[in-house]
């Protein structure tokens, strides 16, 4: 039988990191990363048998990288506290690392959004990989590297994406500057066309090529955030390279 180990990424996560914890007790192994929390995040993590490693954030994947240096699992399975592994993909991941296919897989991800889950817009994201040299790179949006072919597993992870408008705002501001910063250090630059164009394509891409017109008002919500995020990245873009000049 294949063992499975799970990293959790937290930081100020009292209110998921219970429910988080319990949908992955399964595992042969379970590694809290934590940045430092100032609320009840570790004191609620102890209640389970889990690992719990303290590091000061630097950037995701750098995070990310430290737990996995003592994973012990054939398999890994990343893990945010927000999210939840439900029975059938449970066993769905059971069946997998047991007779695998792929060396790693994805897991869709229906955004959760006024109260409902969006199963239009969603995302399909690499979460469980073989213990074998894996790596993350990149500050924000960071990119597994891992070994071999990619599948796809059936059953979804619930994800509490967004818990109300100002919280998916902050969000997006804070990736925002994130990428910005990766960017500018890049030497890419930000024109009108950048701030006209791409905001665009991204509403065009979420709510019509990926079909979020079919989740109603909620789906229309989370386009015209996405085209946002875009917008403020390029805006912040400009503000950093006037800053450096």
């Amino acid at each position: 039988m294949s063992t499975i180990t799970v990293i959790i990424p937290t930081q100020n996560e009292a209110k998921y990191i219970f429910d988080c914890l319990h949908s992955v007790s399964f595992a042969n192994q379970i590694i809290v990363i934590d940045s430092f929390s100032t609320d009840d995040t570790i004191s609620i993590a102890k209640q389970f048998d889990c690992e719990i490693i303290q590091r000061e954030f630097d950037n995701f994947s750098n995070q990310k990288n430290e737990a996995i240096k003592i994973a012990k699992g054939d398999w890994i399975l990343f893990v945010d506290a927000d999210e939840r592994v439900t029975e059938k993909l449970k066993n769905e991941i059971a069946k997998t690392i047991n007779n695998p296919k792929h060396n790693a897989y994805k897991i869709r991800f229906p955004h959760y959004y006024m109260n409902r889950f969006l199963y239009h817009t969603e995302n399909k994201v690499i979460r469980l990989v073989k213990n074998d040299s894996v790596y993350f790179k990149g500050d924000v949006h960071e990119k597994l590297i891992h070994k071999g072919t990619v599948g796809l597993l059936s059953n979804f992870m619930i994800h509490y994406t967004y818990k109300g408008l100002f919280h998916y705002l902050k969000k997006k501001n804070s990736y925002a500057w994130f990428q910005a910063k990766m960017e500018v250090e890049k030497n890419k630059k930000a024109s009108y066309f950048h701030l006209i164009f791409k905001p665009f394509y991204r509403f065009f891409h979420t709510y019509i090529i990926r079909k979020g017109f079919l989740d109603g008002i909620p789906g229309l919500a989370v386009a015209t955030i996405d085209a946002y995020g875009v917008f403020s990245r390029y805006v912040k873009m400009i503000l950093i390279k006037k800053e450096l000049e």
